[in-house]
């Protein structure tokens, strides 16, 4: 029997998930359909237990998923595998963006939706191996990295198995006595929003699995302990198609609380807000990204103040809780922009709060700006994570731009802050304030070189010759020590 090993890189450094493991689906969907093809298939998560080396020499072919906080590692271990004579397939949003990078430490891309793609590479590689005929693939050809077109994204995703997640030995694992199911139930977001590489990877149209699909999913995983993550983009976006979804769910009876991604448009719908939280939603995520007017526009992220004040109201008001994420950087912003949003915050009271700092993702429209006005500070990509910065922004100096960063989570995770959270009865956010404020302080002590390091970059007036100072992909870091923030 032949085997394919899949793996998934760990990101570096910690951050506020990093108690609670949750792997990307991509592998396990491919593992899946490798073992339904007759292959003996493995997933290997790195976050669990690091990279069991000697399961990986019995493969015939190990697939290795990156994003681009995790690229770095992700070539790594392509490295060693090779070395140790077995070819290496790559894939991922990182490596659909820059497959020439990428081929550089793999033998074969995959650019964009893997599914296909992988299965008409495994009938070239179990028959005449012309990969000529392999759609999404880059691949070498007498020395020369070619590139196949790229086909149009899968319309049915009932086609798509569900994932097994005993390919990973032991299962996934529980999290104070809670094991975390991640449930992708449409791929795709119209909204492209600048610094957003989504659409990149899914297309600007959703697609959705039929809900019978989704339910016998979700059977599967209906036991006590289990909390199911659906992994949409934007859960609601289709207003008709979640409601049917939802009432399944009720009619269903499942036992697990779950939490998903939503915009704030959903309170548009209050009746649809309700029913999330008779479905057994216990947490929204929602990127906010701003409360100043002129950054929204600019990220083109097609909401308001207005909207995001009425948005939290709305699901608070059905006893949802929320995890709120501002973004900083965008060349709108400023110290006053800054600090208008700590005000905001802190009268609104929301669950769970992470500030991060804009990161221009290689295919985001963001990206292709940075790098056409020579602003990009750093390819080391283990910095893109949402928590250094790596470009040059308008309105700060890069070490300003960490320090507001920095200064809001101090604000917020303050001993007086988590008290009112106290006082409120709201207990959840008490626990995740203390948790956070303890992060931010670790973080602040690991990379205390690291931010020394950006007080040293020029202020754009010290630029005479318009040069910035690069760090290559290959360097760790600014200083000694880096670590990936909260």
């Amino acid at each position: 029997m032949r085997r394919m090993v899949f793996i998934e890189p760990q990101a570096p450094g910690f951050h506020i998930f990093s108690r609670f493991p949750l792997p990307r689906l991509g592998s396990f969907i491919l593992a899946t359909m490798m073992k339904e093809r007759g292959w003996d298939a493995e997933v290997i998560l790195e976050q669990l237990g690091g990279v069991n080396y000697e399961s990986v020499r019995s493969a015939d072919l190990v697939g290795i998923s990156t994003i681009t906080p995790t690229a770095l590692g992700s070539y790594a271990i392509a490295d060693r595998v090779r070395a140790m004579g077995i070819p290496v397939i790559m894939g991922g949003p990182h490596v659909t963006h820059l497959p020439d990078e990428a081929m550089e430490h793999a033998d074969f891309v995959v650019r964009g939706e893997g599914e296909r793609a992988l299965m008409a590479f495994v009938d070239e590689w179990e028959g005449a191996r012309d990969f000529s005929r392999v759609p999404n693939l880059t691949y070498r050809d007498a020395g020369r990295i070619l590139h196949n077109p790229v086909e149009p994204f899968l319309d049915d995703l009932d086609r798509l198995p569900h994932p097994d997640f005993s390919l990973l030995k032991g299962g996934l694992q529980r999290v104070a006595n809670m094991r975390i199911i991640p449930v992708q139930t449409s791929r795709g977001c119209p909204f492209d929003c600048s610094f957003c590489s989504v659409t990149g990877m899914f297309g600007k149209g959703y697609r959705y699995r039929s809900t019978d699909h989704i339910i016998s999913e979700l059977r599967k995983h209906n036991e006590p302990g289990n909390f199911v993550f659906f992994y949409d983009d934007n859960f609601t976006a289709n207003k008709k198609r979640a409601r049917e979804l939802l009432n399944a769910m009720i009619r269903e009876g499942f036992r697990f609380n779950w939490s998903t991604q939503v915009r704030v448009d959903v309170a548009r719908d209050g009746e649809l807000v309700h029913l999330m939280k008779k479905a057994g939603c216990h947490t929204v995520f929602i990127g906010f990204e701003s409360v100043n007017p002129e950054s929204l526009r600019e990220m083109d992220k097609k909401q308001t103040v207005d909207d995001i004040a009425r948005a939290i109201g709305v699901i608070k008001g059905a006893g949802i809780h929320i995890h709120g994420m501002f973004v900083y950087g965008f060349d709108e912003d400023t110290w006053e922009s800054v600090e208008a949003t700590i005000r905001f915050t802190r009268k609104v009271q929301i669950s769970s709060l992470q500030f991060l700092i804009l990161t221009p993702l290689p295919g985001s429209e963001l990206y292709k700006k940075l790098v056409a006005e020579d602003r990009i500070l750093s390819t080391n990509w283990s910095h893109y994570d949402t928590h250094h910065v790596v470009f040059r922004p308008r309105n700060f100096t890069p070490y300003e731009l960490m320090q507001a960063q920095l200064h809001s989570h101090a604000r917020l995770y303050t001993w007086g802050e988590m008290a009112r959270k106290a006082l409120r009865g709201n207990m959840i956010g008490l626990g995740l304030g203390y948790y956070a404020r303890n992060l931010n302080n670790k973080w602040r002590k690991i990379n205390r070189d690291y931010v020394k390091g950006l007080r040293k970059l020029p202020v754009p007036g010290e630029v005479r010759d318009g040069s910035v100072p690069i760090l290559s992909m290959g360097e760790t870091a600014i200083g000694e020590k880096t670590e990936s923030a909260i």
